[in-house]
């Protein structure tokens, strides 16, 4: 039981690392991600904040990874340009374009804020 575990967890880190070096918006996503961390510190947020941050950081990881595994999943089945695969590919790549369009509201509620009393004296 405790290998088939440790299987499981090793299985689990092998598709991190093969997402981080071969899907570009893994990059991205960890460069902004970067940039945020570092905005939170500078910015002072708050406890809560930096916790909201945080779980956004990590929830994004989380879509691009399914998104990642359909995109692999579909090209396992067929590279051929078939129109159930397209909707797959295209429907899965607009959960990670409505998440990104609302973690970036909810980051500019926080940040913005901040951003401006900065430059009010």
């Amino acid at each position: 039981m405790i290998k088939q575990h440790h299987l499981s967890i090793k299985n689990a880190f092998n598709g991190v690392i093969w997402a981080f070096k071969t899907q570009p918006n893994y990059k991205i996503h960890l460069f902004f991600s970067i940039i945020s961390l570092f905005a939170s510190w500078f910015l002072k947020i708050s406890r809560t904040e930096f916790i909201l941050i945080v779980m956004l950081i990590f929830i994004g990881f989380v879509i691009e990874t399914v998104n990642t595994g359909i995109e692999a999943t579909t090209d396992a089945i067929t590279k051929q340009m078939r129109e159930d695969i397209r909707i797959a590919k295209d429907v899965s790549a607009a959960s990670m374009l409505i998440y990104a369009i609302g973690a970036s509201i909810i980051a500019g509620f926080i940040f913005v804020p901040k951003i401006i009393s900065m430059f009010i004296l």
